[in-house]
C-alpha cells in the first residue's frame, strides 16, 4: 500500500467517532459477533450515541479511505473490513 492511501487511511481514523466506529465493526468481524459476515449499521447506532446522520458521514469517510466497504440490504447497510488495508496499517505499526 503506497504512502498516499495509508496516510488517509490515518487521516480517517484520526477522528474519535470514525476510530470507534472502525473498531466496532473490526471487533465484530474478528469475534464472529454477527451471524453473517459483516456488521450491520443498526448494531452501532446504540453503541456510539451519535445520530444516524453523522453515522452515516463517518462511514462515507471510512469507505473513501477504503477502511471498509459497505453493502445495502434492502434498508440495512452491511459494513465489511477492507483485509488489504487492515493488514498494510498492521504492517505499518508492527513495523512488517
Amino acid at each position: 500500500m503506497n504512502d498516499l492511501k495509508l496516510s488517509r487511511a490515518f487521516k480517517a481514523l484520526s477522528n474519535p467517532n470514525r476510530l470507534r466506529l472502525y473498531t466496532e465493526i473490526l471487533l465484530r468481524h474478528e469475534e464472529g459477533v454477527t451471524t453473517e459476515p459483516g456488521c450491520a449499521l443498526t448494531e452501532l447506532l446504540p453503541i456510539l450515541k451519535i445520530g444516524a446522520p453523522t453515522v452515516s458521514h463517518h462511514i462515507k469517510e471510512l469507505v473513501n479511505a477504503d477502511l471498509i466497504r459497505v453493502e445495502r440490504h434492502g434498508k440495512f447497510i452491511i459494513c465489511h473490513i477492507n483485509e488489504i488495508t487492515r493488514q498494510a496499517l498492521q504492517d505499518f505499526l508492527t513495523g512488517s
